[in-house]
């Protein structure tokens, strides 16, 4: 068996915190970035200890972030202890409730307010010092689409004028996110980060690559989940419960609702082309085979949303004529593996 150095490491640094001499550390499932996560107990009480590689984790971020959700009276978990040199965290223990979990069609108008709620607290966050979700940044994301997805996984090789017209589609996203109010954003706003603990409360995490950005990227990445699709009449209540609180909370008077529609649409655009292409990543590059299956989903939304919409016909088309079929020609299972409620 070969050794586990760096798990090592975090047992021996966990021994000095707690003046313990024997931690048992059980691995818990990882997320999609390079963080490792496992439980330990200590005097009867439970704690997660996190493998968080400085060079490539935003420690810094996690522990900034983490302390202004905290004094914004929102639940996260708490540090207890940080190695900032190797990399090692020790958190409270939110449970294992996720919201994808729990939540269904009946429970979803009652969940979901109660973490739309928390969204204008986010927003709010002082940002001054945060990325700024750019051209830049924004085009680096939609190019994992072209790289990861289309030439890596699929083998699809677009033609000079194909690649010019889904630029020109790439530039109408990108318009509509920086024509958006900016605010704080978690940017990774969805079922699978928001925990209900012990106390029916809901608790956010993996909250270390907030950014400055429009506003409706963190409720489109909630109300379009890349794992979970629901009806759209629901998605449409919640969404004007969104704009109902957002008005208030940031004084945005005069903004119809066919507009705040279009931000919502292209920016859903935006996050589903971006996590397709990582998900293709996760695969080739990092060899994680379980997100393979969550690609339709988002090519689904890409077609449904593009193809009412104009400007955006080159995509629809490049979806559901050339990328959807490739994809179909890769697996013997039927792509819809995702949970959808009607």
């Amino acid at each position: 068996m070969i050794e586990d150095v760096r798990q090592s490491q975090l047992i021996t640094w966990l021994s000095e915190v707690f003046s313990a001499k024997k931690i048992v550390l059980l691995a818990m499932n990882g997320d999609a970035g390079f963080r490792r996560y496992f439980r330990f107990k200590y005097k009867n009480q439970i704690f997660i200890a996190v493998d968080s590689p400085a060079q490539w984790c935003n420690n810094v971020a996690f522990n900034k972030i983490q302390h202004l959700l905290q004094e914004a009276n929102i639940q996260v978990p708490q540090i207890i202890a940080e190695n900032k040199s190797e990399g090692f965290f020790c958190l409270s223990d939110l449970g294992d409730t996720l919201l994808s979990d729990i939540v269904s069609l009946e429970t979803m108008a009652f969940y979901y307010q109660q973490a739309i709620a928390i969204l204008p607290k986010i927003s709010k966050l002082p940002c001054e010092s945060f990325p700024v979700f750019d051209e830049s940044f924004i085009q680096t994301e939609l190019n994992i689409f072209v790289e990861w997805l289309l030439n890596e996984h699929l083998a699809i090789v677009l033609t000079d004028q194909e690649n010019f017209q889904l630029e020109q589609c790439f530039a109408v996203l990108i318009d509509n996110a920086l024509s958006q109010p900016q605010v704080t954003m978690h940017r990774d706003y969805h079922s699978r980060n928001i925990m209900q603990t012990a106390d029916k409360q809901l608790a956010i995490i993996d909250f270390q690559d907030a950014v400055r950005g429009p506003i409706t990227y963190d409720i489109v990445s909630l109300l379009r989940d890349c794992y979970l699709k629901w009806p759209n009449e629901n998605v449409s209540e919640l969404l004007d419960h969104f704009i109902a609180l957002q008005t208030v909370e940031h004084n945005l008077t005069g903004i119809s609702k066919e507009q705040w529609q279009i931000w919502f649409d292209l920016m859903g655009l935006q996050r589903h082309i971006k996590a397709s292409g990582i998900f293709a990543r996760l695969y080739h590059r990092d060899n994680k085979t379980s997100y393979l299956k969550d690609i339709p989903l988002t090519l689904s939304y890409i077609v449904d949303i593009s193809s009412q919409y104009d400007s955006l016909t080159f995509l629809a088309k490049l979806v559901s004529e050339k990328v959807l079929p490739k994809l179909a020609k890769l697996t013997s299972k039927p792509l819809n593996v995702v949970r959808e409620y009607q």
